[in-house]
């Protein structure tokens, strides 16, 4: 009896049922085509803010799904720089930050070429410039090799540990890349949101690589849902939702992986998920135009270190505005940093936080 759907003798001839998905893969199709408009609807440089900020969020929260928090900052500035977006000063950025943005932006924005081994060991390099995850060495640019033991998803502690789920051995890996390889980039007769579906479950099933395999999939998915729309703008981050529902991401990877080849539970869940991912998108757009609005009411209202500490709040300041905060960030001294906070508060732009004293923060006026 087999354990895994690879191992069953009709793998990978994936099946679905296409009519329990039919009114929900049509009104997610009316929902991305609705966005898409509103999106193209905008002025270029509000559509460019748009971008800017969902493909940020991809990055940071495709990267926090496997644990790994990286600095908003430097992910912003490394796209901006990359995508020719002026956004004022740029933050330095480690390779590391450079190799995740470089893969992202790839399959997003160069959706169109042919996804090959060669494309694919580059993302992985990549994600791992020092050829190491944390502190282990790794087979970077080429196909895991099991010289550890065998590729596991396991949790718990060490003596405890539960296996969801053991990945294809690393001999049959060469056939199983190149069939799901000449599977992806085949004219598909259906869906292609649906197609995204399966490219990211087929993907990470095989599981090619010593890690990073859940990002890749990520990534694989994104360049299929960028063809799907035909466009390398990203107005939605399928990461950032996926993120917000880790939990029943893995509990689905794992109830598929060892069911049948009828993956039409998957592609349910994909679909749903990505139906709320637009919802996200709702409120990247909100918070856009009210950006917009706001730079349109106060247009050289304030010195530089006020305009830029302004856009990094209405961006989503990461933790709380105090001012020795404003005097690093702005390279002032604390008694300047003082002097523009407490200008704005008078001018009822920023507002002072609940706690005081030696505490104080600051927050944007609601």
């Amino acid at each position: 009896m087999a354990d895994y759907i690879h191992q069953r003798p009709d793998w990978p001839r994936f099946t679905w049922r296409q009519d329990e998905l039919a009114t929900l893969l049509a009104r997610v199709r009316h929902r991305q085509g609705r966005l898409i408009g509103q999106m193209l609807g905008l002025g270029f440089r509000l559509r460019e803010e748009a971008v800017l900020h969902t493909l940020t969020e991809d990055v940071l929260k495709s990267s926090e799904i496997e644990g790994e928090v990286l600095d908003k900052d430097q992910v912003r500035s490394s796209i901006a720089r990359r995508l020719g977006l002026e956004i004022g000063a740029l933050a330095p950025t480690d390779r590391h930050v450079e190799g995740v943005v470089e893969m992202m932006l790839d399959a997003t924005q160069n959706f169109e070429g042919p996804l090959t081994a060669p494309r694919l060991f580059g993302w992985h390099a990549s994600l791992f410039p020092t050829g190491y995850s944390g502190i282990s060495r790794i087979n970077v640019g080429r196909w895991r090799d099991d010289s550890g033991g065998p590729m596991q998803v396991v949790s718990g502690p060490l003596g405890r540990e539960r296996v969801h789920y053991e990945a294809p051995a690393a001999p049959r890996l060469d056939a199983e890349m190149q069939s799901f390889l000449d599977w992806f980039d085949a004219p598909h007769d259906g869906d292609p949101v649906i197609k995204a579906a399966v490219a990211h479950l087929w993907f990470i099933t095989i599981h090619p690589f010593d890690d990073g395999n859940g990002r890749i999939a990520r990534a694989v998915a994104d360049m299929a849902l960028a063809r799907s729309e035909q466009s390398p703008q990203r107005f939605y981050s399928m990461s950032a939702q996926i993120r917000l529902e880790r939990n029943a991401y893995y509990d689905q990877l794992e109830a598929t992986q060892k069911g049948t080849l009828d993956i039409t539970g998957w592609i349910r869940w994909f679909l749903e998920c990505l139906e709320r991912a637009f919802e996200g998108a709702d409120r990247v757009l909100a918070k856009v135009l009210a950006k917009a609005a706001f730079w349109r009411k106060h247009a050289d209202a304030f010195n530089p270190r006020q305009h830029d500490m302004l856009n990094r709040l209405l961006d989503g300041f990461t933790g709380k505005l105090t001012s020795s905060k404003w005097a690093k960030i702005e390279k002032c001294s604390p008694d300047t940093a003082l002097r523009d906070i407490t200008d704005l508060v008078s001018r009822g732009i920023l507002e002072r936080e609940d706690a005081g004293g030696r505490s104080t923060s600051y927050r944007l006026a609601s």
